[in-house]
């Protein structure tokens, strides 16, 4: 194991942890292991204690300049991120940087767990843990097939785009968010006849003529096979932050890209 220590020993470890403080952080019914609620807390302290540790070594290790190293990136939309991420990878050209996709939820998560080191996101969660950098501001836009049944007008209402079929993306979608407020607020109801996991299903979905997609207009892009309709009346705009935990701010890769950032954005 990573301790390099047995099986029996770990476990022999762990027993004597919770005699000597009488706690238990395993919950050990039916043959399953588990951390009790207990157990979970103390997993939030030592991932902490493990972080600390790790900036200290890299404090040490690199006082002068980032050569190396690995950034972790989750974002619920990388566009918004190019434009950092092309200057980041122009000033330190030795840090190896990994990008994946997910809604607010999976960017929220991943922060927390520590799977990731900055995420980019729409919706600032609501916990005053993190730390945020905001990056643009841009409307919501719905969009069809270029040939798309009927004539569609370049503007509608989100009344009228409820006529159609609606082509909406997973639940936790800040975009969804948006639109459901404004269908509150209005006094309709948005049932959407497609549901799909992520940006890109939403888009191929559309393309194919079955329905109408909304997204931010900066992340429409451009693809010959779809049109863009503007939203009357939708005043809410997508804001997309990057943010990162309060508490890894002292992380010499996390500091440096929120920095650059903070500057860009200035």
């Amino acid at each position: 194991s990573a301790l390099n220590l047995s099986q029996p020993a770990l476990s022999d470890q762990v027993k004597n942890l919770e005699e000597a403080y009488d706690v238990l952080l395993f919950d050990r019914r039916k043959k399953q292991v588990a951390l009790t609620e207990f157990g979970q807390e103390l997993l939030s302290f030592t991932q902490r204690l493990f972080e600390v540790e790790a900036q200290t070594k890299e404090f040490l290790r690199e006082t002068t300049a980032l050569r190396s190293g690995a950034l972790r990136i989750v974002a619920d939309s990388p566009f918004h991120l190019l434009n950092v991420l092309a200057h980041f990878r122009k000033k330190y050209p030795g840090i190896f940087v990994s990008l994946r996709g997910g809604n607010s939820d999976d960017v929220r998560n991943a922060l927390v767990s520590y799977e990731a080191d900055i995420g980019v996101l729409g919706a600032l969660p609501k916990e005053n843990r993190f730390d945020s950098v905001q990056l643009s501001s841009t409307p919501i836009v719905a969009f069809a097939a270029a040939g798309y049944p009927g004539d569609l007008p370049e503007k509608m209402s989100l009344q009228e785009l409820c006529k159609h079929p609606l082509i909406f993306r997973e639940p936790g979608s800040k975009t969804q968010q948006i639109l459901q407020n404004h269908a509150d607020h209005i006094q309709i109801k948005l049932r959407p006849a497609i549901e799909a996991e992520g940006r890109e299903a939403v888009k191929e979905i559309v393309a194919s003529g079955v329905g109408i997609g909304f997204v931010s207009q900066a992340e429409f892009g451009f693809d010959r096979r779809l049109r863009k309709i503007e939203i009357t009346g939708l005043d809410q705009q997508m804001e997309e932050a990057l943010i990162c935990l309060k508490e890894r701010q002292g992380n010499r890769l996390i500091r440096a890209f929120m920095g650059l950032a903070k500057d860009m954005n200035a």
